[in-house]
């Protein structure tokens, strides 16, 4: 019996296996705990293992491919229509062993655990920006049952609490240890200075990228690039005629915001001779708001190239 392949089921306390022959027909149906997975594997042959990109996934096919096995992250939409009638985790691991045999279906990257960690910084800058953000709202809202307003934006909050007369118990809003290391890790990546050049491209943004896409080679060209991150127009075409409609929003959530708060920013600044024709055309044409997604598609794929070639941004003449 040889299993060329193995759909991965993973979950907290319970592992499903579902493995295939040369046959394509099942030969491994078993359910693991936690602490047996990984002396499991080691005792299997080499094969290709199939996981469902989720929580611990990454953790899980570097353990893996530590003992000599292939392993493929699947994104689990893409998995779930190989999901026959029913669900349990016998059925999810049969669908990401059928899943991971098509030709066509589409990776996702496993990051090391240096990704992994730098990943997390990002994380938690987002959830202190919420954080932050609640606490400014919740203060302007007390505030205002005092009649004591301010202008809108964060730099503004010292001016309220000054004006308040009564700042203690008002916490300390903390963004400074996680926004220094991120500059600290942005310093020290070649590939997010070289983003960062691109109108509209902060140090964040340079970092989310350089970490998020390990391997821009992954993808076969900007647009698939820009189409994974759910910038580009979902198809409604039919019959020969080409309906493109909104945008899919079907990709990296955070990736997109930053793109399209980028463009926005770059927008706000435009003008003649500070930006390309193509957008100054664009901005006389459409609302700014739909100009903001076409720069922000664009943007993608200029990052897709720059990551693909090394290159810095080369700023468009005008003609």
């Amino acid at each position: 019996m040889t299993i060329i392949r193995i759909g991965l089921d993973t979950s907290k306390h319970v592992f499903q296996i579902h493995g295939v022959d040369e046959n394509e027909k099942p030969v491994l149906r078993r359910q693991l705990r936690r602490s047996e997975v990984e002396k499991f594997f080691a005792q299997l042959p080499p094969t290709r293992i199939g996981i469902e990109a989720c929580g611990a996934s990454h953790h899980w096919a570097r353990l893996l491919r530590g003992l000599g096995h292939a392993v493929l992250l699947m994104p689990p939409q893409y998995i779930k229509g190989y999901v026959k009638r029913g669900k349990n985790d016998a059925i999810d691991a049969e669908a990401i062993c059928e899943a991971m045999s098509r030709p066509t279906m589409r990776f996702v990257p496993v990051k090391t655990a240096e990704q992994q960690a730098a990943l997390t910084m990002l994380g938690v800058r987002d959830l202190l920006v919420k954080q932050r953000t609640m606490l400014i709202n919740a203060l302007r809202g007390h505030a205002a049952e005092f009649g004591v307003t301010a202008a809108k934006g964060p730099n503004k909050i010292v001016e309220l609490l000054q004006r308040l007369a009564a700042g203690e118990g008002v916490p300390t809003l903390a963004r400074e240890m996680i926004e220094a290391r991120l500059m600290a890790w942005h310093r020290q990546d070649q590939t997010s200075q070289c983003l960062a050049t691109i109108p509209g491209v902060g140090p964040i943004a340079g970092v989310s990228f350089a970490l998020k896409i390990p391997d821009p080679r992954a993808f076969r060209s900007a647009r698939h690039f820009a189409a994974w991150i759910g910038i580009t127009p979902r198809e409604n075409s039919t019959a020969g005629k080409h309906r493109p409609g909104k945008i899919s929003h079907q990709g990296d959530e955070s990736l997109r915001r930053l793109l399209v708060l980028g463009a926005t920013a770059v927008i706000q600044r435009a003008k003649r001779g500070r930006v390309s024709p193509w957008l100054l055309g664009l901005l006389a044409r459409k609302p700014k708001k739909l100009a903001a997604v076409a720069l922000a598609n664009k943007m993608a794929r200029v990052i897709w190239a720059m990551m693909i070639s090394g290159e810095v941004y080369r700023r468009p003449q005008e003609a």
